[in-house]
């Protein structure tokens, strides 16, 4: 079961930490609950950030967060350092951002966001802070990296593509975005049972991609039900 807080957790359970990883503040909780068996699955570039954090603000740092507020991993990225990580998610808030004059800025990202979007508020914020630093490597995840560059080689010969994933999944709804960016309909889907065959109407090439957390058997089977419609060639890239 899910569960969004540790006290809904029985006595001498076990316990996964989510590959969004969890703040600081929850892995103490856990620490002093003693009587749980624990699974640690955050993703490794996430803890990545996790320590870039601490790293930062330890070094006095103003540190800014790119993401996506309310995301689970932003959240737990930005309880590594309560209080002192300033959230953008849009240019807007980067010029919105209020820092003391000569303040030593630091930025980091989430790691499930789109590069190109990620790359202009990078540059939004090198124009107002010229002493800008940046994490040692990406902290966008190869997975989600490989996802977008392989779409936009996928999109130019689809009439309509669709993205298996969960609407609460952020590198799932990046894929969309980035899409429809490069001019091609797109819609995101949890199943195969989610899809329109109002969209497929003119389509004549229908692309197929999934966020990186879906399961292949998903992909498989939204294939299937578009080869009950008829003839269909299917032909991986």
């Amino acid at each position: 079961m899910f569960v969004q807080e540790l006290d809904e957790v029985p006595p001498r359970a076990c316990v996964v930490l989510a590959a969004h990883g969890v703040s600081a503040a929850v892995r103490d909780e856990v620490s002093q609950r003693g009587d749980l068996l624990v699974i640690d699955a955050t993703c490794p570039l996430v803890s990545k950030v996790h320590k870039e954090v601490v790293r930062f603000t330890s070094q006095d740092y103003s540190v800014v967060l790119i993401g996506h507020a309310n995301h689970e991993e932003v959240v737990g990225t930005m309880g590594e350092a309560p209080g002192k990580i300033h959230l953008v998610e849009s240019l807007e808030d980067v010029d919105a951002l209020e820092l003391e004059p000569g303040a030593r800025v630091a930025y980091l990202t989430q790691t499930t966001l789109a590069t190109d979007e990620t790359a202009s508020i990078v540059s939004a914020l090198r124009s107002r802070f010229s002493h800008l630093t940046g994490p040692p490597g990406e902290d966008i995840c190869y997975a989600t990296q490989n996802r977008q560059d392989a779409l936009r080689a996928l999109v130019e010969h689809c009439d309509l593509l669709l993205v298996i994933g969960s609407s609460n999944s952020s590198n799932s709804n990046r894929l969309v975005e980035v899409a429809r960016r490069e001019g091609c309909r797109a819609e995101l889907v949890e199943d195969e049972t989610a899809i329109n065959l109002g969209w497929l109407e003119d389509a004549g090439v229908v692309g197929i991609t999934a966020g990186a957390s879906a399961p292949e058997s998903l992909v498989q089977r939204a294939v299937s039900t578009l080869q009950l419609l008829g003839p269909v060639k299917v032909r991986e890239v």
